[in-house]
């Protein structure tokens, strides 16, 4: 609970081992005791306070630890609810803490990516901007800004003072700068957007390719169902993976072929539909057969677009596809021999994805990567007007028309870190919460 009368409340549903007033208690502290109803003890349970200011809401605060289990769970809600409590809106505790000014709105964003990382990196991205990192660079970059405005400011309400090219050149000087710090944090979103969506990953091929026995074996379990008999998956199967702390969205297709049936018709333009939007192609071929009209159908699917080749099946020592083909190098870079069954070459097949993005080049220590795409945008924008405002210094405009598109790259900035965001988008990011956050 969280609020003046959170304390009142407890008061009423808990009894201490130790009963103490509420303003001998110190913050931080935790007693021991039970919830009780009509003098009857419901659960034996562990009370923890903060006093105001020093919460997450930065109001008085309580946690009631019990045993758990949905019976007294429940109960002691109801208990709270009873007594005066009311049930938090989605995302409630941290949009308190950003209206109280304990966190800026990107840092409460962040929760949400910590809460719902995929993956190591994911949620260490999202750690960094809990922290502040990003909200520090804005700042920085705000400051660079208001540093100059200052001096436009005073050029424009005592023109007598004959400082305007001296002014241009400062203003000049300013927007570059800030133009190339924001363009090194909207290009940081292509590495932000791996770490939290992963890569979208369709595996292609042909039945029986091994497509679902690279998907097990990938995932280290039986996800998919393998059989000698063709045309098992009618549907795709998705699952997600992680490559040195990258997630994998993992897209096992049905396999391409001439269709036996309706069923099975649909299931293959769903497949050729996902090839297509992939950012990454998995084509896999049975080596130990020729290449077929199939097989050539799905290197023309795959031509123009990320893909890795693998010849499975090199277990059955009758390998009739050669790695140097002319047909498959003409398509891809990265061609490898495996056996999905037996789980060899799958560690070339990782290296040649963390070459093909990049993913050793992400250093989450050493800087700060977008994630959000409303962040992203809102950059964007900023750049923008950055460019509005350098062009209109070329075109000799006055500067007061100069001053507000500078102030409108402070809007875009603001807008980020909640310092001129509305009440709806408030509400919109904060209703994306769950209710214990």
């Amino acid at each position: 609970m969280s609020g003046e009368n959170c304390f009142e409340i407890l008061d009423k549903i808990f009894q201490a081992k130790k009963p103490q007033k509420i303003e001998e208690i110190k913050g931080y502290t935790i007693k021991y005791g039970h919830i009780i109803e009509n003098n009857e003890i419901i659960d034996e349970v562990l009370v923890s306070y903060f006093k105001k200011p020093l919460s997450y809401t930065t109001e008085n605060m309580c946690e009631i630890n019990s045993h758990g289990g949905n019976v007294l769970v429940k109960k002691i809600l109801e208990l709270c609810l009873k007594n005066g409590a009311k049930l938090a809106d989605p995302g409630e505790f941290t949009k308190r803490a950003f209206l109280n000014g304990r966190i800026d709105l990107l840092q409460a964003e962040s929760v949400i990516d910590v809460i719902h990382a995929k993956s190591e990196r994911e949620a260490k991205a999202g750690m960094k901007q809990l922290e502040g990192k990003l909200s520090k660079k804005i700042g920085e970059i705000k400051q660079q800004i208001m540093d100059v405005m200052v001096q436009l400011e005073v050029t424009i309400d005592y023109p007598e003072y004959d400082v305007e090219d001296v002014t241009n050149r400062q203003v000049q000087e300013m927007l570059n700068k800030v133009e190339k710090d924001l363009e090194i944090l909207e290009k940081s979103f292509d590495n932000g957007k791996l770490l939290k969506e992963g890569i979208k990953t369709a595996i292609i091929g042909k039945p029986n390719a091994g497509k679902s026995s690279l998907l097990n074996a990938l995932l280290k379990e039986d996800r998919a169902i393998v059989t000698e008999f063709e045309g098992t998956t009618r549907d795709t199967i998705e699952e997600f993976v992680t490559i040195q702390g990258i997630p994998l969205k993992l897209i096992d297709t049905a396999g391409i072929r001439n269709a036996k049936d309706e069923v099975e018709k649909i299931g293959i333009a769903k497949s050729k539909e996902i090839a297509d939007s992939a950012d990454l192609i998995i084509a896999i071929f049975d080596s130990s057969k020729e290449l077929t009209a199939e097989d050539r159908e799905i290197l023309e699917l795959i031509k123009n677009k990320k893909s890795i080749i693998l010849l499975n099946k090199i277990d059955l020592q009758t390998t009739k596809i050669d790695e140097n083909e002319s047909s498959l190098k003409e398509v891809s870079d990265y061609i490898i021999k495996i056996s999905a069954l037996n789980q060899i070459g799958l560690e070339k097949l990782e290296q040649a994805i963390l070459d093909m993005f990049q993913l050793n080049e992400i250093n989450l220590d050493n800087e700060i990567v977008i994630t959000n795409i409303r962040h992203k945008a809102l950059i964007h924008q900023a750049i923008e007007d950055v460019k509005k405002a350098k062009d209109a210094i070329q075109k000799q405009i006055p500067l007061d028309m100069i001053a507000i598109f500078i102030k409108d790259i402070l809007e875009d900035l603001g807008n980020i870190t909640g310092d001129v965001v509305t009440e709806d988008i408030i509400n919109e990011i904060f209703a994306r919460f769950c209710l214990g956050k």
